[in-house]
């Protein structure tokens, strides 16, 4: 015989085996590798459960960990068995001997080589198909806690008369269930139909029968319960019909049944489903009859029928039938909408209130009135939160390594005489992009947290322009601390880095008199890392090996992360939707963040779909400032839980707000104990609590359509508002709402409120005011209150306020005299409006950023009411006087009888003379303010102020713009 090897024979040359030595150290090196890997993957998991059991929330660890394990297990084992099954199901039935044809012996080679791993080659499959399936219904915890936890709304929808619970929690679990009945049914026909081809069983060339009876009968069950899944499918359609979207002439995101769903999707759906199940009886005969010629003919009939009447039948009614009346035939359909789309988003008793808007003074008696009124009518808020963030940064952050956000909070604090005041409040947070000199052991040990709260008034300016502090310095000194808090904070909106505290190295608690305190941290959160498992896990799970044998660690260090106030609650409730605005506020000797939490669903009936991240953007949207939305397209919210998250300790509090919410209840069944009742909310907190700015948002885009109850009139959109852009702004983007303490006409007393405007659709004149009580002290909490404006006589909306005011010669005139000195800039602060007797009050601060200041100076108010004349003057409180006629401008000239406006020329060297001293003034306060001299500091604003009082004085007395 030749030899097979293809050589000739002779003595073979044999390799030799590796030694001992380097069998045992690549066996040594293989068991590393995998140990390594091992603990890499247990890394992740285990600081995850360390990190939990720190914040005292490890039950939901457990919950959802255990939920997703059964869940993995369940469906990945029935999903590898019923492929598993069936492939040995055709192997089993195959043909005792093949046909004798090309085909089969081209097939010959390929069932010889699978032959010796048969039984690895089925085990292989049916786990990789398991895993995956697996992996995708570990996915659906929610969905399957909310299924199998679900509360009852209480209320039903006007088609199937089924609970809204049915569409919230049952029926998105029944469809997840289908689909993978589906994957299940198809994997397992494509699995066994291969099988047969490769057995024999179906044969595609070969002569005679394609197919054994075995192969058809075990083909037709497959097929058969693929049908019958359909046919089930069919059936949830027809609820799904009350949730699905579609477009309507008034509403883009219309949700539920409209006349064509009614009167032909749905008699289809059932017409198709009895079809889907005569199909399926037909492919289960084939077990008898071992032929596919009916359930052929009776799938072929399904797929035409629904061509047909699932598709041409709806076509022809709406064309035919709705088109040509449609607002009668859609007007019960529009009618439920508007119903369940007010519930869902807790806008039903909304009230709508006609409002003139246009009021005009009959005589001085009723100016002097409207005069008296607008101090009692609101708490004018000067001080914009949105604006003078820079004045804080330069004013209080004493250090590079501190700062506050861009954007500050409004809040509500008792002066000292008890009065509630309207406070703008910011934390000192660390910059850890400011520390001098970075590295490893600064970064995460030594600068490690930050120090006190700054607050000023709303509604006053020091002297010169400047927030006037009610808080400030550090450490902080001021009306906040005269009950002594704890002022270092550890969690914050900035903090996003790790701090490893406690341990050795001590921390810079902060610097006074030129001395560095130090600190060592004495709070119970965070992870020891004591442990080295602990300290090895981390350093993998950080990358950063350091962490495994830095002398810096030690007996009582301590890790801090998930730091910022949104991240540790949505860690501890990943079932909730947190709010873009979260809020410090200084309460019984601590601080804590106060963070709103919706519950969400997309699955209320008849309620129109929002997309949270377009309804909730304005102007003042960042990344930080953004909705963190654990679903996007919602149709129910509700602010159904207040959390606070303690800004030293980290500590996380849940508390339920909406106790009627089915959504929470069902997510307190989930999670027992994660969410403390509302009773157990302190009356100091309570104080401090307010209508979140996204719900709100989300509500208003609502009601620009939702006002609007009568089917007909939503119909037309004849009454659609429109949110208007913000006049304060280049950006184009929405105005942001504005917390603000004022009274609407039915109130007697002013109460804090969150507060927008309205503009009819495409057009700049006010459509309505929207105002919503904000004080969750108050028993009008949530109450929704809207000022429609009449359409015949037009109101001035924000757009055309501001230009009212850039427009005015005389207001024109005196800023510009401003932005003279020094190459100053114009900002412009939140554009208030506040209804006052019928009419309308527009009120804007005006900030002077000077060239060689990064920070705005408060330095006018723009005042406008009704038709009366925009005035500009240095005080919020002579505005008032002038436009209501108390006294005279004390700016712009007077026009003489011939209607000519004066011409006397100012002398030049007196105005240059003026701005001359104001620029030395600001030199000097500049000078003063880096040595912290205060009582200098304030001497040169007094000279600065009275410099351009000066300059000013002159230009008016002489009507030269400009100078």
């Amino acid at each position: 015989m030749p030899d097979r090897g293809g050589g000739p024979s002779g003595p073979r040359i044999r390799v030799g085996r590796p030694s001992r030595r380097i069998r045992t150290l690549l066996m040594t090196l293989g068991v590393l590798a995998v140990l390594a890997m091992l603990f890499v993957m247990f890394a992740g998991f285990w600081t995850d459960w360390l990190w939990y059991r720190s914040v005292h929330y490890s039950s939901v660890f457990t919950t959802t960990l255990w939920t997703k394990i059964g869940l993995f297990f369940a469906f990945g084992i029935v999903m590898a068995v019923a492929v598993g099954v069936n492939i040995w199901l055709a192997h089993r039935l195959r043909p005792p001997l093949s046909a004798m044809s090309m085909e089969q012996q081209s097939l010959d080679r390929y069932r010889m080589g699978v032959a010796p791993f048969k039984k690895w080659a089925l085990i292989a499959i049916a786990a990789v198909v398991g895993l995956i399936a697996g992996a995708s219904a570990s996915g659906e915890w929610q969905t399957w806690l909310q299924w199998v936890n679900g509360v009852p709304f209480g209320k039903k929808d006007p088609q199937f008369g089924m609970d809204v619970a049915f569409y919230a929690f049952d029926l998105p679990w029944y469809r997840f269930l289908l689909s993978f009945g589906f994957a299940a049914a198809v994997l397992s026909l494509v699995a066994a139909a291969l099988t047969h081809y490769l057995y024999g069983g179906l044969r595609l060339t070969s002569p005679g029968s394609r197919a054994t009876a075995a192969a058809t009968g075990h083909l037709s069950v497959l097929l058969g319960i693929f049908v019958s899944l359909k046919a089930i499918a069919y059936w949830l359609d027809r609820y799904g019909l009350a949730v699905k979207s579609s477009g309507l002439k008034s509403a883009d995101n219309w949700t539920g049944l409209r006349y064509v769903d009614a009167n032909a999707y749905l008699p289809a759906k059932t017409i198709l489903f009895f079809i889907a199940a005569i199909c399926a009886v037909l492919f289960f005969a084939t077990l008898w009859r071992r032929t596919w010629q009916l359930p052929v003919i009776g799938f072929g009939l399904m797929v035409l029928s629904a061509i047909l009447i699932g598709g041409l039948y709806p076509a022809i009614v709406q064309k035919f039938q709705v088109q040509p009346n449609e607002q009668a035939k859609e007007a019960p359909y529009i009618k439920q909408n508007i119903k369940a789309t007010r519930d869902a988003y807790d806008i039903q008793d909304s009230e709508v209130t006609p409002y003139k808007g246009n009021y005009k003074p009959t005589g001085k008696d009723d100016s002097q009135r409207l005069r008296d009124d607008a101090d009692a009518s609101a708490s004018m808020r000067l001080l914009d939160p949105n604006v003078v963030s820079p004045a804080f940064q330069q004013q209080q952050q004493v250090k590079g390594y501190y700062q506050f956000p861009s954007t500050l909070d409004v809040d509500r604090y008792k002066d000292q005489d008890g009065a509630e005041q309207d406070t703008v409040i910011g934390l000192r947070e660390l910059n850890i992009a400011g520390i001098p000199e970075r590295n490893w052991i600064n970064d995460h040990f030594k600068y490690t947290h930050g120090y006190g709260a700054v607050a000023a008034k709303g509604t006053e300016t020091a002297e010169g322009g400047g927030p006037k502090y009610t808080e400030s310095d550090l450490p902080a000194r001021g009306q906040l601390s005269a009950k002594p808090y704890q002022q270092r904070v550890y969690y914050g909106e900035k903090t996003s880095q790790y701090s490893i505290v406690g341990g050795p190295q001590k921390e810079l608690d902060y610097s006074e008199d030129g001395s560095e305190k130090s600190y060592s941290y004495q709070g119970g959160s965070g992870v020891s890392l004591a442990n080295p498992i602990n300290r090895a896990a981390y350093a993998v799970a950080f990358g950063e090996p350091q962490i495994l044998y830095s002398g810096a660690i030690g007996d009582g260090s301590r890790i801090l992360y998930n730091r910022t106030p949104k991240e540790r609650v949505e860690s501890v409730a990943p079932w909730l939707t947190i709010d873009g605005d979260a809020y410090p506020a200084v309460i019984d000797g601590r601080i804590k963040w106060i963070v709103d939490a919706y519950t969400t669903s997309n699955g209320y009936p008849y309620a129109s779909r929002t997309t949270l991240g377009d309804t909730t953007a304005d102007s003042l949207t960042d990344g930080q400032r953004a909705v963190v939305a654990q679903q996007n397209q919602v149709n129910y919210i509700r602010n159904s839980v207040k959390a606070t998250v303690d800004a030293y300790d980290g500590s996380v509090k849940l508390y339920q707000w909406d106790e009627k919410d089915p959504v929470l209840k069902t997510w307190m069944k989930s999670f027992p104990g994660t969410v403390e009742k509302k009773s157990a909310i302190s009356p100091a907190l309570k104080e401090h609590l307010r209508y979140p700015q996204d719900l709100f948002k989300v509500q208003r885009q609502l009601l620009t359509t939702y006002h609007v109850t009568d089917p007909g009139t939503f119909y037309t959109g004849s009454e659609r508002w429109q949110i208007p852009s913000d006049p304060t702004t280049k950006s184009g983007n929405a105005v942001p709402p504005y917390y603000l303490s004022m009274k609407m006409p039915d109130q007697k007393d002013r109460s804090f409120s969150l507060t927008t405007t309205f503009t009819p659709n495409k057009r700049e004149n006010l459509g309505a005011f929207m105002a919503v009580d904000a004080n969750a002290t108050s028993g009008d909490y949530g109450r929704i209150r809207l000022l429609k404006l009449p359409s015949e006589t037009p109101v001035p909306g924000p757009q055309l306020v501001q230009s009212k005011f850039n427009s005015d010669p005389v207001i024109a005139n005196e800023l510009n005299i401003l932005k003279k000195f020094g190459d100053s800039e114009i900002e412009y602060g939140n554009l208030l409006t506040v209804p006052l007797d019928g009419g309308l009050l527009y009120v804007e601060p005006v900030y002077l950023r000077g060239a060689n200041t990064n920070y705005p100076l408060l330095k006018k108010v723009l005042v406008s009411y009704g038709d009366n004349k925009p005035v500009l003057e240095d005080s919020l409180k002579d505005a008032l006087d002038v436009v209501f006629g108390k006294k005279a401008a004390s700016s712009g000239t007077e026009n003489p009888p011939g209607g000519e406006t004066g011409k006397q020329k100012p002398s030049d060297q007196t105005v240059q003379q003026a701005l001359s001293d104001a620029e030395k003034a600001y030199e000097e306060g500049e000078k003063a303010l880096g040595q912290r001299d205060l009582a200098g500091y304030d001497e040169a604003k007094k000279k600065l102020k009275a410099a351009l009082d000066r300059a000013a004085e002159a230009a008016r007395k002489a009507g030269k713009p400009g100078s």
